[in-house]
């Protein structure tokens, strides 16, 4: 068995990404299971090439996507990936595509095939903050997320597939109004995610 589990580089001026803080610290092993992490960058284009070759190589069984969400109070549990890249701020190549598709002839959305209710009921049971999530927006996090179930989708491939977004983490709001979560805790948030997914 193996796990699949990316983050993202910093975006938007930030100097650091709590998404690939996290995933970097998680363990290599969890329940005999492989862990492999990539950082994914914060690029419409590049995801869509990424991700599939990503997949293809490491042929995981659980695959969970990260992202940032600044300015969420708690771990988000997203439950839908939609067929568009709309965005009103450039992503780090300096593109900033609007209604555009994600992939022409795709559907126009997947839902997530984590276990999305058991993962928040975990982490709540855990004294994490947790929700789930109805929208990942417009952004390459949705990008990334609709990305990888329509690779594994189209392929037939027999993959669990979800993303979770994650809160600023403390040294991002030091000059923001702005909910933060430690970073132990999210990386904590994504251990029990796992876990819940290979059961």
């Amino acid at each position: 068995m193996k796990v699949l589990v990316t983050g993202f580089e910093p975006f938007g001026g930030e100097k650091v990404n709590p998404s690939w803080e996290a995933v970097k610290m998680l363990p290599d092993v969890i329940e005999n299971t492989e862990i492999v992490k990539y950082q994914l960058p914060v690029s419409f284009k590049k995801v869509r090439e990424l991700l599939p070759e990503i997949i293809s190589k490491e042929k995981p069984e659980v695959i969970i996507l990260t992202g940032q969400a600044g300015g969420r109070v708690n771990i988000t549990v997203e439950r839908v990936a939609i067929n568009v890249m709309d965005s009103t701020k450039e992503d780090n190549d300096g593109y900033k595509p609007e209604d555009e598709p994600i992939f022409e002839d795709a559907p126009a959305a997947y839902f997530s095939t984590l276990p999305i209710k058991r993962i928040v009921k975990a982490l709540r049971e855990n004294k994490i903050p947790a929700m789930v999530s109805n929208t990942a927006g417009t952004y390459v996090c949705n990008t990334a997320m609709f990305t990888a179930l329509h690779y594994v989708a189209t392929n037939d491939l027999n993959a669990k597939v979800g993303f979770i977004h994650v809160p600023y983490i403390p040294e991002q709001v030091l000059e923001k109004n702005s909910p933060s979560m430690s970073l132990e805790m999210i990386k904590r948030a994504i251990e029990i995610a796992i876990r819940e997914s290979l059961d």
